[in-house]
């Protein structure tokens, strides 16, 4: 793989991406005239990212909600998360949601798959209870990889009012996150979306992150074509192909319900 490519996409200005980062919360929380913004904290990197911003910019003005399912979401996922808003000095609140999967279940027929899916889109539920009971912002996690590709669950995880960190590959996240003083444990951990036990998001992709980024940055920022991406990065046919057609397929994650007019 093309190490220069990656070079190019983790060298950023990341004290400059904080502020404007920083300035765009705080702008839309006064022009939307809300109170404030809330988001789930999973113990990953990208809400961690996201928890940290919140801290420096919005600290009175922020709810992290930590919902794990015990049955899914590894202890020390919930441990992280209620160690970094200790220290961060944030409110939060703990809702373990799994009692309300196992209600969801007994209506339900089977389907592992959407079951899942089920959970992002309990998590939304209650985000968007508090933020409707404190006329709250939502804040979304999505990364750039993962927004381009639509790894995230429709009205799941997907749904949110602002996107604060969606312009930022995965990789750059990573390198955003040491620039903000998140600790090792959760940088170094294997992102997942956390809807079974054992969900890695890179296998369940079939490409590594700095894969993704790459053919990704080639492909919509310097608008190569398939091949053009293939010899540029190294990375062969198969997987770029992937992920162009991923890209595709799921355009409709990131646009608004399409209106038939009359």
């Amino acid at each position: 793989m093309n190490q220069d490519i990656l070079e190019e996409i983790r060298k950023q200005d990341y004290d400059s991406i904080q502020n404007k980062i920083g300035e765009f919360l705080v702008e839309e929380v006064s022009q939307r005239q809300a109170f404030g913004v809330v988001f789930g904290l999973s113990g990953g990197i990208d809400s961690a990212v996201i928890a940290v911003l919140c801290s420096k910019f919005l600290k009175d003005k922020s709810l992290a909600l930590i919902m794990p399912d015990s049955k899914a979401t590894p202890k020390i996922d919930t441990e992280d998360a209620i160690k970094l808003v200790d220290k961060l000095g944030i409110e939060y609140k703990l809702i373990e949601i799994g009692f309300i999967n196992k209600e969801y279940s007994k209506y339900l027929e089977p389907n592992p798959f959407s079951f899942g899916n089920l959970s992002a889109r309990i998590r939304a539920n209650i985000l968007y209870y508090y933020a409707n009971a404190r006329k709250y912002l939502v804040l979304g996690s999505s990364d750039k990889s993962e927004f381009l590709i639509g790894y995230f669950t429709k009205f799941g995880d997907g749904a949110s009012d602002l996107l604060p960190i969606a312009a930022l590959y995965k990789t750059q996240i990573r390198q955003f996150a040491k620039f903000l003083g998140i600790s090792d444990s959760i940088i170094s951990k294997k992102s997942s979306p956390g809807l079974w036990e054992g969900h890695i998001a890179e296998a369940e992709i079939g490409l590594n992150y700095e894969e993704v980024d790459s053919i990704l940055h080639c492909l919509f920022y310097k608008n190569f074509s398939i091949q053009e991406t293939v010899s540029l990065t190294g990375i062969d046919n198969l997987a770029v192909d992937k992920i162009y057609k991923m890209y595709k397929n799921n355009e409709h994650k990131r646009i608004t319900p399409k209106i038939c007019q009359i």
